[in-house]
């Protein structure tokens, strides 16, 4: 991670603290939306970068499996949740430096399954666009 991270675009952005995963890839915000999901985004830095010289796309569906399991984890009154199922199209790159951010979507729930559409930006310009399910935990698989 670099020892000073480029910040959110904006004050309306968090800082989420996870101290597993994201804090190598991170840092990653959220921002609460009145009338959708939260959003999760990240400010792409030089370690996001691939042999192109744009975001990594692995990078991106981090942030498309980060954010829209969080949204599932919410749905589920915040218990455990896994991604039984995910994909992620290709349709743009992200450049060093952009503000890249996902907004999800839960398009169906049952009562074991949440099943969520996400669509990724940098700035305006839709980049990627994913599809999941997560599996509904009882408890944490460990």
């Amino acid at each position: 991670m670099d020892a000073h991270p480029l910040p959110a675009p904006d004050a309306s952005w968090t800082p989420v603290e996870d101290g597993g995963f994201i804090a190598h890839v991170g840092p990653m915000f959220t921002r609460d939306m009145a009338d959708a999901p939260q959003h999760l985004g990240f400010r792409a830095a030089d370690q996001h970068r691939n042999l192109n010289g744009v975001v990594q796309g692995g990078m991106l569906m981090t942030l498309a499996d980060r954010g829209m399991g969080r949204i599932a984890r919410q749905s589920h009154g915040n218990n455990p949740v896994a991604t039984v199922s995910f994909s992620y199209d290709f349709l743009g790159a992200a450049r060093i430096g952009d503000f890249i951010e996902l907004h999800p979507e839960i398009t169906r729930e049952t009562g074991s399954l949440v099943f969520m559409e996400g669509r990724v930006y940098a700035g305006e310009t839709l980049i990627g666009r994913a599809t999941g399910v997560w599996k509904k935990l009882k408890k944490k698989p460990v």
